[in-house]
Parts: C-alpha cells; structure tokens; sequence
C-alpha cells in the first residue's frame, strides 16, 4: 500500500499544455486530479516521455518528482520554525514593555536584560529583582499599575486592529428566511469573516474536511496572523499563541506547496500537504514535535494517510531542529517548561489525579457552555458585532484590572504555567516557593482560588475576540492554578506535580484532546514517568466534559462561527435515529431548472446559456454548487462544478462568441466530470452521509428509483444544514 501510495505521487513529464488540461479533469468527488487519463497514457507525448525516462536526465526528473513532497515538508518545517521565532522574541520584549524597559537596549526583554537576578520579597507580594539595567516605570505600585493596564489595553487594541483589515465576506450559507440553499424564497444571506481572528483551527478544518474559505491561507492573513498574535498575547489576555501558530504553519503549507505544480494543481494533494503543515505549527509552540504530528492526526486532519503521517513527522522534526537552533527562550533547550521532581508518586495520588480530571471536565464543560451563551448573546448586541475592536478593548482592560493584583496572573501566560510548576525543593528565588514556606497561608490560597475563577470568567468573554488568540495557554494556566491549590493538601509529593497534572485535565475538558495531550504534556515538561497521571486526568475529564457538553472547543466554534463540517460518525448517529430518506434533500423544482443544463442532440450550448447559468450559481452566493448536464430524458451526462466554469469562462480565447460550446468533446469537456457518483432517492439518508464523509465528496447527484432519470444534486453544505436541523 505504501508503494502505491508514493506511485501516486509522481507525475507524468507531460508537454505543459497537455499537463495543464489534465491537471483539470476532475474525479468523482470534485477534486482536481494530476494523474493521466487512459487516452492520454496512449498519446504520441506519451511515448516520447517514456523514452525521455529512460535517459539520465529522465531519471534526474522523475527522482526529483518522487521527492517533491519530502522537500516542501522540510521547507514549510524550516520557514514555520523562523517565524515562530520572531514571534516569540518580539512577544517577549512587547510584554515586558509594560512593566518597565532596559536602559541598555529597549529592545531587550527583561530576562535578556538581566544578567543576574537576586530575589528580595517586599511585603505587597511582588519579586524585587538586583537588575541594575532594568528599570521600572515607577517605584508607586498605584503608577505601575496604571501604566500596565494602559500598555495592556493599547497592545489590545493594536491587535484587534490589525486582524480587521482581513475582513471578507463570505459566501452565503442560508436565505434570510431561515431556509437552507434548496429554498426558493427569500435573497441569500452572506456573512463577513476575519480571516486573522481566532486560533483558525475551525477554519482548518474545514478546509481539510473539503470545504473552500478564499484567501484563508494568503500570506496577508499570515502576516497579519503573527503581528496581531504577538500584540494579543503581550496584552495579556486569556489566549495563546499556539492555535495561531498552527494557522501560521498552515498558511506557509500553501504557500510552499503551491509552489510546486504537482500540489498546486491537485485539491486533493494539497490538502495532504496542509495537514502535514499543522503538525509543525504545535511542533514550534510547544518544542513537542511528536505532540504536533498526533495533534494534526486527532484534532485536525479527516484524512490522513500514511505518506501523510511520514511527511507530517518530517516537518515537525526540521520545526524542532530549527527553533531548537534558534533559542527563542535562551535556555538552548527545546523542552518549554522543563520539571525534574524526582519524586514518585503512590497509589493513593491516584484518587488526587481522578479529582483533577473531575474538575478539568467540569471547567471544560462548563467553558464550553457558557462561551457559546456568551457569543449567543453579548455578541449579538450591534455595539459589540459592528465594532469589534471595541469589545477588544472592553475585555483588555478588564484583564488587567483583574490581573495585575494577583501575583501569580499578571506575567504573560506562559510564564504563569512556568512559575506555578515550580520544585520547591530548589526554589530558586521563587515568589510561590516564599509563599509556601510561610505558616501562615491564607493569603497565598486566596490569590490561588482568585487566579483560577478569574481565568475561566476572563477565558469564556475573551475567546471568540476578532484578535488571533489560542485557547490551549489559558486553559493550561487554570488547570496549574487549581491543581497547585490541590497540591496544598499533600504534604508528602511536590505541588508542582499536581499543577503540572491539573493543567493537562483543564486542557483536556475543553479540547477534548486524548492521546496527542498526553505526547504534549510529556514532551512540555520531560516527566516521561507521569504519562500514567497524564492520561487518567485526561480520560476522565474528557468523559466528564462529554457528558457535560457533547462538542469541545473547536466544534463549537465552528457552530457559532457558522462553518460547515461533517462528521461522519457524529451524523451517522442521528440519521439512523431519524430514518429519513435521501428524497428529503432534493432541491425545489425552480433551484433544479437554475442548476441544469439540457443538452442537445450534439452535447452543444450556447456560450450565453452558460454565461447565465454562472450568474445564477453566483446569485445563489454558493461556492461549491455547480450545474448538472442532462439529455431529454433527463439522464446523467456529467457535472461541470461553478469554479470550473468561471475559470473557462473568464479565460480569453478558451470559448468564442457564437460558437456552440461542446461539453463533451471541447475545450470545456477537461473540465467536465463526467462520471459523477449518484445515489438514488429512496436510499437511506445514512448511505449519503458515509459517502460523503468516507469518500471526500463535494456533490452527489440523486437519481430516480427505477429509471435513473436525475431528480435533484447535493452538496457537502446542504447536507450539513440539514443534520444541524436534525439536532435542533
């Protein structure tokens, strides 16, 4: 199967002319294919090529074909890993601006500033620090925090500014009465899009699922993507910058990819090439390259193959090597947030870590629920949908309002996980450490309580924000919080431990992430000996967040954000319930006369049919539809997909006025699928869904029972707006 597979990846030494016309012949789920057709492999070229590949030269080619998909891998690894870094250096020093700058070099960050650091605790719980370089904006707690929320709210504000010169409008989903894209009534309702909000794991997926989101992955939106991720996360906000930074290793995918025709010209094999791109955007942010390659297998690929999985291993390995190289941290470790407890856990701590899965599901599900009310509602409001950089800057600075106070919430988040896993055993100067040594540690409690409702009211209101934001760091920062908390009650074990614990159960009930979890929070800390801990907090948060709320995280977003996906075995479930019937989605009578061509005797129309039938699929505001092509009798002769028919259109000299246009023996005929898959009308609604997810299918033609005559055409969007009305 493997040798299949990389056979498949070759292409012909085709004449570019003959390449680029077979590049556009469409298999039957309307994807774009590279590979040759019969009649073409019989061809003079054909033979020509064969000759051509039996020289050096012809070798030289096809050796370099072969490994095509092995050179974009490393290279998209190696580019991601650089822009991770700048992302991170820039960050550093951006949110350290707001407590104070080095007078040496206000490009530096404090830790770059500081050779050596000396800890004296004052009695207002903040680290005094022997940095004769760094110097603090005030020596007033009152003016310190006063310009450390008005820094805050400026990087807030810069951020959720920059995202929106990336708003689009995409294409329509429903009319405005409510109907789906069958309806017949009512004009098509659009929405807008800010192709840099968010972490754009929803969006991911749903490319990879089939669907298309123009310019998602243009190098604008990455660009725009890693400035607005470096001002956001310096703001301090409840969000990270690990779910942007795989939409930033996405975004390098395509654009690497469609440097190579092979990828460029073929749907299929280019979303092979993005899933191996996620895996070197987690790869980047967590210095887990193996968590990366099992994050992009479980949480974001539909389809992923086992060519797939070797490149998406080499790309998160070039990834690692190159930041690795870097040293954004300074540390010249790879490891992020490096714990070496030494101390083995008893089967009693087994019942500690089943308690901190039970409290990570229940935030997870309690998150989950409470997010997708407040987006409902608060975000409804016209003051907030029409001015997003206004609730931007509303949630800024009520973050640092109530962060700056507790000491354990004000330094960025992922400081905060590094500080809260702390061994006290070898403090190091650390406030946590001082904290637990006193007798007296009712104070210390109260800021660990304090920073943990904080991050899960301050997390709900913050995710969903027009600003590239993650959700991963700030889930991660409550579950230390609370796990540390818990960690009090144990006398004979490391806090830490708990913390470190209590992190991987929180993210888990929100992400409902399993196994690359586990790879992640091993790889994040070296404790290969608590993988066991790690996976029973994250099994049973993951159960008890199911049980909760059916959809993690990025399932809701998708929902509130209105992107379509299918999941096969979700929607498999609740059509067998329903027992309904594939007739039920066939489109009304006037939607089927817009969406059909009846071809002559001669298979010849007019370039003004065709023109027309264009217009109509536009007005429709789908871009995934298309026009199905009949005879007279209404038999099946082909399909010929909206993109498609735009490109042949818009072309010059591809189509000439007053000339019968033959679709099936023409210039237009390479872009006619002419064996699409059908279903027939009375088949249950289950044999469309298994199609559709298992096969990657874009449309479906229904026939009629019986006489095979074509009744009605299905696309992917119209049969996921049916099984969400199904679940209401």
């Amino acid at each position: 199967m493997a040798q299949d597979e990389e056979a498949n990846e070759q292409t012909h030494l085709l004449d570019p002319r003959v390449a680029q016309l077979n590049g556009r012949h469409r298999n039957r789920g309307g994807e774009i294919q590279g590979d040759s057709t019969g009649s073409i492999i019989s061809s003079h070229i054909l033979k020509d090529e064969q000759l051509l590949g039996q020289t050096a030269i012809g070798r030289f080619l096809s050796a370099w074909d072969s490994c095509q998909g092995w050179v974009a891998a490393s290279l998209i690894g190696i580019i991601t890993a650089i822009v991770a870094f700048l992302v991170d250096l820039v960050e550093a020093t951006v949110s350290d601006w707001k407590t104070g700058f080095c007078s040496t070099n206000p490009l530096r960050n404090r830790d770059e500033c500081c050779t050596r650091k000396l800890p004296s605790f004052t009695v207002g719980g903040d680290v005094g620090e022997d940095c004769t370089h760094w110097n603090e904006w005030s020596g007033n707690y009152w003016e310190r925090f006063g310009i450390y929320v008005g820094f805050a709210s400026a990087f807030g504000i810069i951020a959720g500014s920059v995202t929106m010169i990336t708003k689009a409008n995409l294409p329509a989903v429903k009319r405005d009465n409510g109907e789906d894209d069958g309806g017949d009534q009512g004009a098509f309702q659009g929405k807008a899009m800010y192709m840099a909000a968010g972490s754009g794991i929803p969006e991911i997926k749903t490319i990879l699922s089939g669907f298309v989101i123009p310019h998602f992955l243009d190098f604008k939106v990455l660009l725009v993507k890693a400035v607005g991720a470096t001002f956001a996360v310096a703001s301090g906000m409840c969000l990270g910058k690990e779910g942007p930074f795989v939409h930033i290793s996405t975004c390098v995918g395509y654009l690497v990819a469609s440097l190579f025709p092979k990828y460029r010209d073929n749907g299929r094999k280019i979303r092979e090439m993005l899933s191996v791109a996620c895996s070197s955007g987690l790869s980047v942010a967590f210095g887990a390259p193996i968590g990366g390659v099992l994050f992009s297998y479980e949480e974001i690929s539909t389809y992923f193959p086992r060519k797939v999985l070797w490149r998406a291993f080499l790309c998160s390995l070039f990834a690692a090597i190159v930041l690795k190289a870097l040293n954004p941290t300074g540390t010249g470790k790879l490891v992020l947030f490096e714990t070496n407890y030494g101390i083995d856990y008893h089967p009693v701590h087994y019942l500690v870590f089943i308690f901190l899965g039970l409290s990570g599901g229940l935030f997870g599900g309690v998150f989950c629920k409470a997010n997708f009310m407040w987006s409902q509602s608060f975000r409804k409001y016209s003051i907030i949908s029409d001015h997003p950089v206004f609730e931007l800057s509303l949630v800024a600075l009520v973050t640092a309002l109530l962060q700056y106070p507790n000491p354990l919430t004000r330094e960025p988040g992922d400081v905060i996980i590094k500080n809260l896993l702390v061994d006290c055993r070898h403090p190091g100067g650390s406030w946590v450490c001082a904290q637990e040594e006193l007798e007296d540690k009712t104070q210390y409690y109260g800021w660990l309580i304090y920073g943990t409702s904080v991050k899960l009211i301050l997390t709900i209101i913050t995710f969903g924000c027009k600003v590239p934001s993650g959700i991963i760091i700030p889930a991660l920062d409550a579950g230390a919080l609370f796990g540390r908390l818990i960690g009090q009650l144990t006398s004979d074990i490391s806090p830490g431990i708990f913390a470190m614990v209590g992190a991987a159960a929180f993210l888990a009930g929100v992400s409902r992430m399993t196994v690359s979890l586990a790879v992640i929070m091993f790889e994040l800390t070296g404790e290969v000996d608590y993988i066991p801990p790690f996976m029973i907090a994250i099994l049973v948060a993951k159960w008890v967040a199911d049980a909760l709320s059916s959809e993690g995280v990025y399932d809701l977003a998708q929902t509130v954000l209105g992107h379509p996906f299918l999941d096969p075995e979700h929607a498999l479930g609740i059509v067998r319930d329903e027992g309904s019937l594939v007739e039920q989605l066939i489109p009304p009578a006037q939607t089927m006369r817009e969406i059909t061509i009846d071809l002559g005797s001669d298979y010849k129309v007019s370039k003004q049919l065709l023109s027309t039938k264009l217009s109509q699929l536009k007005d429709r505001g789908l871009m995934d539809a298309g026009v199905v092509l009949v005879d007279a009798h209404g038999m099946l002769h082909g399909y010929l997909a909206e993109g498609e028919l735009d490109f042949a259109l818009s072309e010059e000299g591809v189509l000439k006025d007053g000339e019968p246009v033959d679709l099936m023996d023409g210039p237009l005929s390479a872009f006619v699928d002419k064996t699409p898959l059908t279903i027939c009308a009375k088949a249950p609604m289950e044999y469309a869904v298994e199609m559709f997810g298992k096969l990657g299918l874009r449309h479906l033609i229904v026939v009629e029972e019986g006489s095979s005559r074509v009744v009605g055409v299905i696309i992917k969007k119209r049969l996921v707006l049916y099984l969400e009305g199904l679940q209401h």
